[in-house]
C-alpha cells in the first residue's frame, strides 16, 4: 500500500521545447520509448522498471516529485508513470508543472479511494490513470496503448473545420477562432474523432476507443473530464457550450455552433 506524504511548494522553471513525436529511441517490434517511473514505493518501482525493460523500453526510476521534474527536464522522456503520493512534491503538483512545460504523456497512479485526486489529475492534463492495487501487466497494456497512440503520424491530411474550430491531424494542432489551443494527447484524440464526423453523437465508449482503448467501466469518467477541459479551452462560455454538446443519456457531439 502507498503511504501518504505531504508536498511542499516549488517555483516554476523555464519551459522546455514541445515534443511533437516519439524520438531518440529505436522502435523494434513495436513502440520502444524512454519511460520515467516516479513512485515512492521502491519495491513497486523496481517491479515496474523490470516490466518496462522486459518490454523493450528504457526506464529510469525516481522516488520523489522534485527528482521527477529534474529528470523530465533533463532527459525528456516519452512517458511519465506518476504516483500521486510522493515526498517533496506530490504527483498532482508535478503534473500541473509539467503541463506548463511539456506535452509528455502522463499516466497517473492513484489510491482506489482517492477519487478527488483522480479527477484533479485528469483536469490537470494527465492522459490516463490506474488505481491501486493494480497488475503490472495491466499497467504495461496501458503504457503500450498510450505510446502507440502518440506514435501515430498521419500523412498529409486536410484541416478539419467545424465552425470556429480547426483540427489538423498532420500537425497535431487545434485552433479556435484562429488562435492555437494547447491540448493533451487525449483531448486532441477526442476532438479529431469528433471533427471527422460533425454532428454525429459519440458514446463515451466510442470516444475511449479513440483515446486509450482501455476498459470502459473503469475509465469512462475520463471522457467527461476531457470534455470539461476542452470546453474551457474552446467555448466562449464553458457552462453554456455551443459546439461541444452533451446528448443526455448517450454521449457527446461536436457541432458548428454559432458564428
Amino acid at each position: 500500500m502507498v503511504t501518504a506524504h505531504r508536498q511542499e511548494p516549488v517555483r516554476f522553471r523555464p519551459r522546455f521545447g514541445r515534443r511533437d513525436s516519439l524520438r531518440g529511441h529505436p522502435i523494434v517490434g513495436g513502440v520502444c520509448a524512454y519511460v520515467l517511473v516516479a513512485e515512492d514505493d521502491e519495491r513497486q518501482a523496481e517491479v515496474l522498471r523490470r516490466y518496462l525493460e522486459a518490454d523493450g523500453h528504457q526506464a529510469t526510476v525516481v522516488h520523489d516529485g522534485r527528482s521527477a521534474l529534474d529528470q523530465v527536464r533533463r532527459r525528456q522522456p516519452e512517458l511519465v508513470v506518476l504516483d500521486v503520493m510522493m515526498p517533496r512534491l506530490d504527483g498532482l503538483d508535478v503534473c500541473r508543472i509539467l503541463r506548463t512545460e511539456s506535452d509528455v504523456l502522463v499516466l497517473m497512479l492513484t489510491a482506489r479511494s482517492a477519487e478527488d485526486d483522480l479527477l484533479l489529475g485528469l483536469e490537470l492534463g494527465a492522459d490516463d490513470y490506474l488505481t491501486k492495487p493494480y497488475s503490472p501487466r495491466e499497467l504495461m497494456a496501458r503504457v503500450r496503448t498510450l505510446l502507440r497512440r502518440a506514435q501515430r503520424s498521419p500523412g498529409p491530411t486536410a484541416v478539419r473545420r467545424v465552425g470556429r474550430l480547426g483540427v489538423d491531424p498532420g500537425r497535431h494542432e487545434v485552433t479556435a477562432g484562429g488562435e492555437r489551443i494547447d491540448c493533451t494527447p487525449g483531448e486532441f484524440a477526442i476532438l479529431a474523432a469528433m471533427a471527422e464526423l460533425p454532428d454525429r453523437v459519440f458514446t463515451r465508449g466510442q470516444l475511449l476507443e479513440h483515446t486509450s482503448g482501455l476498459d470502459r467501466e473503469s475509465t469512462e469518467r475520463t471522457i467527461d473530464v476531457h470534455v470539461m477541459n476542452l470546453r474551457r479551452k474552446i467555448e466562449a462560455d464553458p457552462r453554456r457550450p455551443v459546439q461541444l454538446l452533451t446528448v443526455y443519456g448517450i454521449g457527446y457531439k461536436l457541432t458548428a455552433g454559432t458564428s
